[in-house]
């Protein structure tokens, strides 16, 4: 029956009688905690399905509050949502996956950044077998901005994450994601308002239609980026990023923007090129735009990458959440 066959029976044949009763004073003993069965052992569950390895198992949307660092120095607690995963060779049941989170824990306290998140992954992969290891920080970080004109402030909020990457060879590579959301007015309505009103003497409004650029960039060895630094790469390239807080002149001055920088998507994903490609920083990076379209019933997207051998790839087909 095996050793861990735990149901035993009375003098009588039949099955012991349990009492429905959680016992709120009951503590596990050391003893007791070395004789509970761990089904990862093969002899308890053996591998199912083809023995293949596995690039990534994990955890996901683990949550807890983290302390970030801003470029300033003042430090902020975020909700943060964590995803963890490493490689699980061929002949290997699975992962324990508390692991992952109390090992997560053990660092808590740290601010995080992706010097931090590489301490936990060494940390991590010394105590199993696994050659890749990777965790996701995911957070929604917030910037207090001026308005155009009348310079009320109000904050921001940015979807960004920062990810390390501890690769088989024993590399560990950083990357940092960020969105950034903009007005896109359309350079061909420009136009054809104008015709209608110069030869016609017709009023018409060009369309626009709010817009998002998600960047991922590979910070270079020994380099620091600050979210700060990717925001005001967004604002030099595109201009037009929507606004918190408005009066009247700084409806005016975001209507006078966008007529300053009219933009298709494929504009907007090449401006934000050669503002990423000149940081020295910056090891690779890829850009991808989407414009939420007020004049069609889809939308139209663009994507763009520095062109790193072996790099970052641009398949917008990865990345359908950028609509959302």
């Amino acid at each position: 029956m095996g050793k861990h066959m735990y149901l035993h029976r009375t003098a009588e044949g039949q099955p012991p009688k349990f009492e429905r009763a959680y016992d709120a004073a009951f503590r596990a003993s050391p003893s007791y905690r070395a004789s509970l069965p761990d089904v990862m052992e093969a002899e308890h569950a053996p591998l199912r399905g083809e023995h293949r390895p596995q690039q990534q198992v994990g955890i996901h949307n683990f949550r807890l509050p983290l302390c970030y660092r801003t470029a300033t120095g003042e430090q902020l607690t975020l909700e943060t949502s964590v995803t963890g995963t490493v490689s699980v060779e061929a002949e290997e049941k699975g992962i324990n996956m508390s692991r992952i989170i109390r090992q997560f824990y053990a660092h808590k306290d740290e601010p995080v950044n992706c010097e931090s998140i590489g301490r936990v992954l060494r940390s991590y992969l010394s105590k199993i077998e696994s050659k890749e290891a990777r965790l996701r920080l995911s957070f929604s970080y917030p910037m207090l901005l001026k308005s155009l004109r009348s310079e009320m402030e109000g904050y921001q909020y940015y979807q960004s994450a920062f990810e390390g990457v501890m690769t088989d060879a024993g590399e560990y590579r950083r990357f940092v994601h960020f969105d950034f959301v903009y007005s896109s007015a359309c350079p061909c309505a420009a136009e054809l308002t104008e015709h209608a009103r110069d030869t016609r003497r017709a009023y018409g409004v060009p369309h626009s239609q709010r817009s998002k650029a998600r960047l991922t960039v590979e910070l270079a060895k020994g380099k620091k980026l600050a979210l700060e630094d990717l925001h005001a790469h967004c604002v030099r390239a595109l201009q037009t990023e929507t606004q918190v807080m408005v009066k009247r002149e700084d409806e005016q001055a975001f209507a006078e923007l966008n007529g300053a920088y009219l933009k298709f998507v494929e504009d907007a994903a090449r401006l934000l090129y050669v503002e990423l490609d000149a940081d020295r920083r910056i090891a690779d990076f890829r850009v991808s735009c989407a414009h939420l379209e007020s004049l069609h019933s889809h939308d139209a997207v663009s994507t763009i990458a520095k062109g790193v051998p072996g790099g970052l790839r641009t398949d917008f087909m990865d990345y359908g959440q950028l609509l959302c």
